[in-house]
């Protein structure tokens, strides 16, 4: 068994290249060896940076600007081969190599750890993790827990000393949250390694969590503590910054369900949809989405909700069944989406990505967000119009000239769906569109949705968080776990 790692910050802050204010500043924090400190902080307040940091991958000076520093075990981290290790929220990003063996050894093999020695490891990890699947299982049938689970064995077989979580239940369905959950406590009782996990679900995570360190958007820490005393003493005002405070109510109407429309926005018998020709993932679904209404698609991970958003935004084909729009939208390809134009999908039905950077294009936000006004052959005055709204509406107007790739990952949420919006289209199509997001940004992305269906519009959400479900008061689309991806 590895000791468990101790972690000095010292000063420390990060300006990304290009940014003109820091995107971390003035932290001071000694975590013990063994502790498990949960990381809480509104968006933007830098908690993926400072936990690059920690992992010494934030690059040189190239990259950015450092301040300060950070030790593990009295070393900069970047010295620390194999002894820090981190996982992603992605499920996806941790997956490399086609069989679940291979995949957990590869860590260990980059180490040089004795071939002898890799074998017992890998089983070791994945019995700590709790994924009892064969070695030659291939990774691509695994459900999201499962990957996630297959990420954290991958870290674990290296037997770090640190272990950095960053959201690693966010594209979870509740099962897959579950599973993480369990296997990052058996993780914690066994290893004993050093823990810092960033999360938004702090109830998931709270009973296993030793210590709460919530950062200041304004530099340094705005609390430090037991969960206990964190929670109790500052949760009023944790709250009112953005903290997902366990036990704290959302201040937000919940809809009626959305009326039964005599012609729907979108709709289809008998629809098969699938990423290859002639391989559904989900098949025999008869949709119907509501002029002025919400839509929600749940299930869990692998049932295909991605897929269907997709193909009813008009961007994949369908395998068997057609999408068809309401007489009022049809274009010179008629009524089905997926022979519309680029620019008259641009006004009809706009679409938020899983990953909000598969949509950026731009250097600066607010060229991101005149991309689609400029395609629409908006005048000058009008898109400086359009882009100075959004911006000053999601609360991005103070990062109006930074790179979107270097915000953070609620502050990319947030400018994918202002991108969305600013073209002003009747439908509007989002894959998973709060996660990532602290507490007030969820209730501003959730506020704002329900008043573009107050204002005429339809909104398709694929969703795993049961608030958004029920705070949008629409009409649900379940999608069932196919038996190959069933965790």
């Amino acid at each position: 068994m590895t000791a468990p790692a101790g972690v000095l910050v010292e000063g420390w802050g990060w300006r990304y290249a290009g940014r003109r204010l820091p995107a971390v500043t003035g932290v001071d924090l000694r975590i013990e060896p063994g502790e498990r400190v949960l990381l809480l902080g509104a968006s933007g307040s830098g908690k993926s940076t400072l936990l690059t940091g920690m992992a010494g991958l934030l690059g040189d000076s190239d990259e950015g600007e450092l301040t300060g520093r950070i030790l593990v075990d009295g070393e900069p981290p970047e010295l620390q081969r194999g002894r820090v290790g981190l996982v992603l929220q992605d499920p996806e990003s941790g997956v490399v190599l086609s069989r679940v063996g291979d995949d957990v050894a590869f860590g260990c093999e980059n180490l040089g750890v004795p071939a002898e020695q890799i074998g017992p490891r890998v089983r070791e990890a994945l019995d700590a993790v709790g994924l009892d699947v064969p070695l030659d299982r291939a990774t691509a049938a695994l459900s999201g827990g499962q990957k996630q689970r297959l990420a954290l064995a991958g870290v674990l077989a290296m037997r770090p000393g640190l272990l950095l979580l960053d959201e690693p239940t966010a594209n979870l369905d509740p099962d897959g949250v579950a599973e993480v959950r369990r296997s990052v406590g058996r993780i914690a009782e066994a290893t004993g390694a050093t823990i810092v996990l960033i999360e938004h679900r702090t109830p998931v995570w709270v009973d296993l969590m030793t210590r709460v360190v919530v950062l200041d958007p304004d530099g340094g820490l705005l609390a430090d503590g037991s969960p206990a005393d964190v929670f109790a003493v500052h949760g009023r005002a944790l709250a009112e910054a953005g903290v997902w405070v366990p036990g704290a109510a959302v201040d937000l109407p919940v809809l009626p369900p959305a009326g039964a429309a005599a012609e729907p926005v979108l709709a289809a018998a008998g629809l098969a949809v699938g990423r290859v020709r002639g391989v559904p993932v989900a098949a025999g679904l008869d949709i119907r989405v509501p002029e002025a209404g919400a839509t929600v698609i749940t299930g869990p991970n692998g049932a295909g909700k991605s897929t269907l958003a997709l193909t009813l935004a008009g961007l994949l084909p369908e395998v068997a069944g057609e999408v068809v729009a309401a007489e009022r939208l049809a274009g010179r390809g008629g009524r089905r989406p997926l022979r519309w134009r680029s620019t008259e999908l641009l006004t009809r039905i706009g679409t938020v990505f899983q990953e909000p950077e598969h949509q950026f294009l731009a250097a600066t936000l607010r060229d991101e967000l005149a991309v689609g006004p400029r395609a629409l052959g908006m005048s000058r005055p009008e898109i400086d119009a359009v882009v100075d709204e959004l911006l000053e509406r999601l609360r991005l107007d103070h990062l109006a000239l930074a790179n979107p790739f270097t915000l953070s990952g609620g502050q990319k949420r947030r400018l994918s769906v202002a991108t969305v919006l600013a073209s002003s289209p009747a439908v509007l199509v989002l894959d998973e569109p709060t996660f990532g997001q602290d507490r007030r940004g969820w209730t501003e992305l959730v506020g704002l949705l329900q008043r573009e269906t107050e204002r005429g519009r339809a909104v398709v959400a694929v969703t795993h968080d049961e608030d958004v479900v029920r705070h949008l008061g629409g009409h649900r689309i379940r999608l069932e776990a196919r038996p190959e991806t069933a965790a």
